[in-house]
């Protein structure tokens, strides 16, 4: 799982078949609908898998259709809405020990380029500050769809994953071997503007 935030929204359209020009725009993430989610998954202990997601997040990307390499992403997560379906927890990941989030209270991904291989799978590659560290990351991304909706709008769809260590983002707390990374896996829906 080396896929990521969101930012995949724009680079793998062309890859799912978008040929026209037509198709080029920038998109808003659909927050009203919530029709967007970030998840994550961590080992805990290496005995079990503890999941969550963040509630609040937003963001756009745009795409390029005639140079997909020319699309980008921007995304922008208040990280008090942690969320692992557990109060104690969650108040534990807001602390110190984790996201700090009284010190640091929103994380972000700004793209800096989208690549596609010969196959016409493409990683958007960018900045993720999170924690008050910034550091380049990879989005592994795969395109869901794209077209007209019932209201007379125009979407594209979008999954992505990447893998992220604790430690390079100066996260202090020590869970073991089995927990030193973090899987996270983005969805959204985007509604072009």
């Amino acid at each position: 799982m080396k896929k990521l935030l969101l930012a995949a929204s724009v680079s793998l359209a062309m890859v799912g078949g978008v040929h026209a020009d037509e198709h080029s725009g920038t998109y808003e993430f659909d927050d009203k609908g919530a029709h967007q989610f970030i998840t994550f998954k961590i080992s805990h202990l290496g005995y079990s898998w503890l999941y969550g997601r963040f509630n609040d997040f937003d963001g756009q990307f745009t795409y390029d259709a005639a140079n997909p390499e020319n699309s980008s992403v921007n995304v922008t997560i208040d990280t008090s809405s942690v969320d692992s379906n557990h109060a104690e927890r969650d108040k534990h990941l807001r602390s110190k020990d984790f996201l700090h989030v009284s010190e640091y209270p929103e994380a972000s991904f700004k793209s800096k380029r989208v690549v596609v291989d010969e196959e016409g799978e493409a990683d958007i590659v960018g900045d993720l500050t999170l924690r008050g560290v910034t550091r380049e990351v990879t989005l592994d991304v795969d395109m869901l769809g794209h077209g007209k909706d019932p209201w007379g709008g125009y979407r594209m769809g979008f999954e992505a994953e990447t893998e992220l260590r604790l430690e390079d983002f100066g996260i202090p707390m020590n869970l073991g071997k089995a927990s030193e990374t973090v899987e996270i896996i983005i969805s959204v829906e985007g509604i072009r503007q």
